[in-house]
């Protein structure tokens, strides 16, 4: 209950100053942001199959750049209107995590992977050929918004409003029987099997819900950036937001976002000062590999749980 109360009003904290922000900070910060609750909302999706799942997802940002793409395209290309077009972008999405997860879900772990790379590069190829539609290599830029998103505040609570109430569903799914089974099969899925549970199955839908809230991402970057491009959906991109999810703690809810926020702010701001932020990155990795291998809150998170436990012990 003390762990619950304190988690609670530090989220209640981070909230009010979310709230504020575009009020009291000028407008680069204010998009670097609504960046980072972008990419936290990508990473945590992806948390959800690889951290909870135990599945090999190492292709995940093809979901983020399809639903990027099917946003924006329905709106320049189809005409349709953004508010609309809004909810293509995570359907989409889901429908193509559905399609790749049929193909591969009957491999495991790195094959799994390594096929999923293949099929998303696939996608990626597709949509870097095919200049009539999707502009190439160019990508396409100025996508138009609705008035009440055109402004850089606006596109920021937006943003903040869907991500945190994305983060609230995945939470409840997480915390759910669901969740559960699924954790089961990640610690062991040859148990999980022998006492009944539809692992492929189980496996499948978790590709689907982390596949269609990738989507959602994708969504809130072409409201934030107005902009689609080819590289959302290649495959480095997957590699660093794997990397993200590592370095805040894959095995914590909360951690991909902490790791998204370090290396979006290192990338953005660093890389203003200097062209070898990947290097201060690579130190960083370094640090984390060796001295907290449960990732950056996850070895806040385990070293707060045994101080509570001693003082449990003592009382």
């Amino acid at each position: 209950m003390l762990t619950q109360r304190k988690t609670l009003v530090w989220l209640i904290v981070i909230g009010a100053i979310l709230v504020v922000w575009p009020l009291v900070m000028p407008r680069f910060y204010v998009y670097l942001t609504a960046l980072i609750m972008t990419t936290g909302l990508l990473v945590t999706s992806l948390n959800f199959a690889l951290g909870y799942g135990g599945i090999f997802q190492f292709h995940h940002a093809v979901f983020y750049g399809v639903g990027a793409y099917a946003t924006g395209l329905a709106i320049v290309k189809l005409g349709y209107s953004a508010w609309v077009a809004f909810l293509f972008g995570p359907i989409a999405a889901a429908i193509v995590s559905l399609i790749i997860g049929v193909i591969c879900i009957r491999l495991s772990k790195l094959y799994f992977g390594m096929l999923q790379i293949s099929l998303g590069s696939l996608v990626w190829a597709i949509v870097y050929r095919w200049y009539t539609f999707t502009g190439g290599d160019d990508g396409i830029h100025g996508i138009a918004m609705p008035d009440l998103l055109g402004s850089y505040s606006g596109a920021y609570y937006f943003t903040l409003i869907i991500t945190a109430a994305s983060m609230l569903v995945m939470y409840l799914m997480v915390k759910s029987p669901f969740g559960s089974v699924l954790q089961g099969i990640r610690d062991n899925d040859v148990r999980s099997q022998a006492i009944g549970v539809n692992v492929r199955l189980h496996q499948l839908i978790a590709l689907v819900i982390a596949g269609f809230f990738a989507g959602v991402a994708g969504v809130l970057f072409v409201v934030v950036d107005n902009s689609i491009f080819p590289d959302m959906m290649f495959w480095t991109l997957s590699m660093e937001v794997m990397i993200m999810c590592l370095l805040g703690g894959w095995l914590t809810f909360m951690g991909p976002i902490v790791g998204a926020g370090m290396i979006v702010v290192i990338r953005t701001v660093v890389s203003g000062y200097t062209e070898y932020w990947s290097l201060i990155l690579g130190v960083i990795l370094m640090i984390v590999i060796f001295f907290l291998p449960d990732g950056v809150l996850g070895y806040f998170t385990n070293k707060f749980k045994r101080t509570t436990d001693k003082q449990m012990v003592k009382g």
